[in-house]
């Protein structure tokens, strides 16, 4: 149960209900005179004067002290009740049996109460049930609130309600509760709608409205959790705000959550430490999130410890995370420890993750299994892909698939590759049509391969733009080479665009077709710069055109080099040029292995050229 749900403590101030009966967990207040109240001639006899013993404690201003003021006036109305009960004062009675119970003196509260109820007090027999539940006399004290409650009380009503509902009997429990809550008993309303919507009835939705407009903040929680669950936003934001304003957490909570998730952090931050300070765990992580988000490592780092130490997994494995980008392995292993201790399941497989990164396999798969075993998708992910590594092909699969089927798009993605292997396509293909509807950015690459290879560029450059636009520099080569054949007349805008953002991402073959692009226009700097770039990267091509561009420039010893790199690397119209230049120097022996290596390396028309070459030079020699 919530708020107002449990018994308080007869020591504390009961809140006035709209009915003026008191809640059931407090005592009811009863008629009789007041203190500050000059009382009427005949009421009460005047007190006696005090002692030397008992002479009022001044402050430091010679005015009398504020407690001492206090304790007297409370001495003083007892001792006028207690005369006026001891001549049989029902009111009087009820009064000073009250003024002990909230005192803690059961003993001697309770003879009081008992005379007053007999002569048909209300208040009294609703606080003589609250004394005999207290002392473990639920029974009796169920006679007593059945009393008081039939004589119109509200508050007996509700603790009769609560009474039945303890023991099992909700007919009698919401027979009860409803006249309380009828009664606009605020307490009274919540403990209808906690027990209705206990047993799923709609009608706890009024009651707790009912409890949470009179302020009742559990009510005020639930209720906005119950316009949230129907998607009622602005109303639930308005219940949690009531809720949170009057300290409720979880309602501070989740309207930090609500203000986050439209991003306004400022103030969902301002709610989420209301509730950390509160004593909130989820509230303290998530502070920490936010604090880190804007920098505050420091600050992130001591509400996640705080949030850890009352018990919050996904705080540990922050922590964890944290000083294991710092390199403190061992720090950030206790943290998943205590995360996996905490019972998320997220510390098992940030454990395999830990150990797989420091080369301890096995325990990384035991780890692994363990999260995988639990339900952890991306667990049984990683699981499988540390199997396939090792060769075990057939321990893998049933890992991926269960990864898949609990909706980890990159199992799917990983039992795509696992059937491409196999050369079983149509199962590769339904792998990544999956994981490419979920928005895998290789998946939708690899669709997109088999599209072009089928013919159907229309479907193929849909989901090439979608890998392309996720970051694929692969996909957004493809979409430039696609586009350009498209265009007809060598690339156009687009088509070299695409190519451009492919090559800033260190795309070799996108460089040179850049390159190939500035070259046409005539500008040679930019050309030179990309053809440079693919072939320090290990391109032949790059290699091959920036030889053509620097002899065309002159330059061809540095030419040369880049061909003989390309050469070297495969490239047969590199090998064939170095034939002819050596050729052209006279170095027939030189043109001769060259031709050699052409001819090895091909395309055929290019072995053909390199064939001749090679007879005229031979011819050449034997001369």
């Amino acid at each position: 149960m919530g708020d107002g749900a449990r018994l308080l403590n007869t020591r504390q101030i009961p809140e006035r209900g709209p009915t003026g009966d008191t809640p059931v967990s407090a005592l009811v207040p009863v008629s009789g005179p007041v203190p500050g109240r000059v009382p009427a001639v005949g009421d009460l006899l005047p007190a006696p004067r005090p002692s030397d013993d008992d002479r009022i404690v001044l402050a430091e201003d010679g005015l009398p002290d504020e407690e001492s003021l206090e304790a007297r006036e409370e001495a003083e109305l007892e001792a006028r009740h207690r005369r006026a009960a001891d001549n049989g004062d029902a009111a009087a009675m009820s009064i000073l049996g009250t003024m002990l119970l909230r005192r803690g003196d059961l003993e001697g509260a309770e003879p009081y109460l008992r005379a007053a109820s007999a002569a048909g007090d209300r208040a009294a027999a609703n606080n003589l049930g609250l004394l005999l539940h207290q002392r473990g006399y639920g029974d009796e004290a169920a006679d007593w609130w059945r009393i008081a409650a039939v004589a119109g009380s509200a508050s007996a009503a509700h603790a009769l309600g609560r009474h039945f509902r303890e023991r099992g009997d909700e007919p009698g429990a919401e027979y009860w509760l409803r006249q309380a809550a009828e009664s606009g008993h605020t307490l009274g309303a919540y403990a209808l709608a906690d027990l209705l919507d206990h047993r799923r009835d709609v009608g706890a939705e009024r009651w707790f409205r009912a409890a949470a407009e009179h302020g009742h903040r559990e009510a005020a929680y639930r209720l906005a959790r119950i316009c949230a669950g129907r998607a009622e936003d602005r109303e639930a934001e308005q219940w949690y705000r009531q809720a949170a304003a009057r300290r409720h957490r979880r309602a501070a909570l989740r309207l930090g959550t609500l203000l986050e998730e439209r991003g306004e952090t400022q103030e969902a931050t301002r709610w989420y430490l209301t509730a950390a300070r509160d004593g909130e765990p989820r509230a303290a992580c998530a502070l920490g999130f936010l604090l880190r988000d804007a920098g505050d490592i420091d600050s992130a780092a001591t509400w996640w410890r705080r949030a850890a130490n009352a018990g919050d997994g996904n705080a540990a494995n922050a922590l964890g995370a944290l000083h294991a980008q710092e390199g403190e392995t061992q720090t950030a292993e206790r943290w998943y420890r205590a995360a996996l201790d905490a019972g998320d399941i997220n510390g098992a497989f940030n454990l395999g993750l830990l150990c797989a990164g420091q080369g301890r396999t096995a325990q990384a798969e035991q780890w692994y299994r363990r999260a995988a075993y639990a339900g952890h998708r991306e667990a049984a992910n990683a699981l499988a892909v540390l199997l396939l590594q090792h060769g075990d092909d057939a321990g893998a699969e049933p890992w991926f698939s269960k990864a898949a089927e609990a909706g980890s798009i990159d199992a799917a993605f990983n039992l795509g590759i696992l059937h491409a292997g196999r050369g079983e396509d149509a199962a590769a293909r339904k792998w990544y049509e999956r994981a490419a509807a979920a928005g895998h950015i290789e998946a939708a690459l690899q669709v997109a391969i088999v599209l072009q290879r089928e013919g159907d560029s229309h479907s193929a450059e849909r989901h090439l733009r979608c890998a392309a636009g996720g970051g694929s520099p692969e996909a957004a080569f493809r979409l430039g080479a696609l586009l350009e054949r498209q265009d007809g007349e060598g690339p156009g805008e687009e088509a070299e665009e695409w190519y451009a953002r492919a090559a800033g991402q260190d795309h070799r073959r996108a460089q040179v077709r850049l390159g190939m692009c500035h070259a046409k226009r005539g500008d040679v700097v930019d050309a030179a710069h990309w053809y440079r770039r693919a072939a320090e990267a290990g391109s032949r091509n790059g290699a091959f055109n920036l030889g053509l561009l620097l002899a065309r420039e002159g330059a061809e010893p540095e030419a040369a080099l880049w061909w003989t790199r390309a050469a070297n690397a495969g490239h047969g119209r590199a090998a064939l040029r170095l034939a002819l230049l050596a050729a052209r120097h006279s170095d027939l022996a030189e043109a001769q292995s060259w031709c050699a290596r052409a001819i090895e390396c091909g395309p055929v028309e290019v072995a053909e050229r390199a064939a001749r070459l090679a007879d005229a030079l031979r011819q050449e020699l034997t001369a």
